[in-house]
């Protein structure tokens, strides 16, 4: 049998036992029983619930990933690891640690996007090309689908210069550095909400510096996530190891 958390090997732990290792509340904890965080606990012959160290494990371990996942990938997750094989259990664990990575790399490329974007235009002697861009160039330019631009139109992030009479946009040298921002902070995983007020705080002087504060935010929150992620890898490695059948840690 596992041995308990803080206690004496052999000795099954009571729900508030439990909820004292883990930092839940005793109804938490048979919340998250409930839903699958943890495999349902034994029964005494009193009917009461006997857990074991694994299950404390199994908590300690969902807080971090729901940190770093959010709380519905977590539960998942941890579902999961207690039927999947050990290649795949170590692998679902690892696209964790992956999709962190991804979200930093976003992030810092619409970071250095916005410093590019205000290195121009704090460049002495610095003008916008006068000759307007149509939908199909700056799709090109940016690496998006016109189809993206339209959307970021309906939504009143970017607006054209002008539509002709034959429906033809044209977006001229503020339209085309909107656009660069918006693409950049949508590459970083912002969603529209959150860059519609970005772009309305561009029109104060501030508005790049303040988009620069709201990513440097964003990665200060992915580096949280991240930590967490590791604080939970120990208790991660036992509940995949218990469930190979070996014994944890």
């Amino acid at each position: 049998m596992d041995e308990p958390v803080g206690g004496v090997r052999g000795v099954p732990l009571r729900t508030a036992e439990v909820a004292a290792e883990s930092g839940y509340s005793v109804q938490q904890v048979r919340d998250l029983e409930r839903l699958g965080v943890i495999p349902p606990a034994a029964r005494s012959d009193n009917g009461y619930r006997a857990y074991t160290a694994l299950h404390v494990k199994a908590l300690r371990a969902y807080r971090g990933l729901a940190v770093a996942a959010g709380p519905v990938a977590a539960r998942r997750l941890l579902a999961g690891l207690r039927t999947q094989p050990l290649a795949e259990a170590a692998s679902a664990v690892n696209d964790v640690h992956v999709q962190l990575a991804r979200e930093r790399e976003e992030a810092l490329a619409a970071r250095r996007a916005l410093r590019a974007i205000q290195a121009e235009l704090d460049t002495p002697g610095y003008e916008r090309a006068s000759d307007a861009m149509t939908i199909t160039q700056l799709a090109g330019a940016l690496d998006v689908r016109p189809s993206t631009l339209r959307f970021w139109e309906q939504e009143g992030l970017v607006t054209p210069e002008r539509v002709t009479s034959q429906r033809v946009r044209r977006y001229g040298p503020s339209a085309v550095d909107a656009a660069r921002i918006v693409a950049a902070l949508r590459g970083a995983g912002y969603g529209i909400v959150a860059v519609r007020e970005i772009m309305r705080s561009l029109h104060r002087i501030d508005g790049l510096e303040e988009a620069q504060l709201i990513l440097r935010r964003r990665l200060d929150h992915i580096a949280t996530r991240a930590v967490a992620l590791l604080r939970a890898g120990a208790d991660l490695a036992d509940v995949v190891t218990a469930a190979q059948g070996q014994a944890p840690r």
